[in-house]
């Protein structure tokens, strides 16, 4: 099998997540400057077998796109552009940033930690995956 991937699009820094080969475990990869990120992905999917990426889609709590949609859509024509054979797939992303900053503080990690919002990225990345993950084995 092949891994699925998810981004946690931010205007300066983007968070990183992937499956293990067997889609069971999402794990946080890494956080890279958004402006690297489109080619970070082509040299990733080039090592690595990707089935599917998915995309944080910023939302509001009424339901609404963000004011960040523009520049998420944007980022994703040109990653349909360069890796075209992978699937590309929007995953609601409210609340990631709460959870993640939970999730920091149930793990225990000290204020300073809690304030390195590339781990936050990271973090809320993973969230994302792995509610994809959740939301698969339920429709099973």
């Amino acid at each position: 099998m092949s891994r699925i991937l998810a981004i946690d699009y931010g205007r300066k820094r983007s968070g990183i997540a992937v499956t293990d080969t067997l889609q069971m475990i999402a794990n946080g990869l890494t956080t890279v400057p958004t402006h690297e990120l489109l080619q970070f992905l082509v040299d990733y999917v080039a090592k690595e077998p990707v089935e599917r990426i998915l995309v944080g889609l910023p939302k509001q709590m009424n339901n609404e796109q963000s004011e960040n949609m523009k520049f998420v859509e944007a980022f994703v024509r040109s990653l349909v552009r360069k890796v075209p054979d992978i699937p590309v797939e929007y995953v609601d992303e409210r609340f990631t940033s709460v959870l993640a900053h939970r999730a920091m503080l149930d793990a225990g990690l000290k204020k300073k930690a809690r304030q390195n919002k590339a781990l936050v990225d990271e973090i809320s990345a993973t969230i994302i995956l792995q509610t994809y993950l959740e939301s698969k084995r339920l429709k099973l």
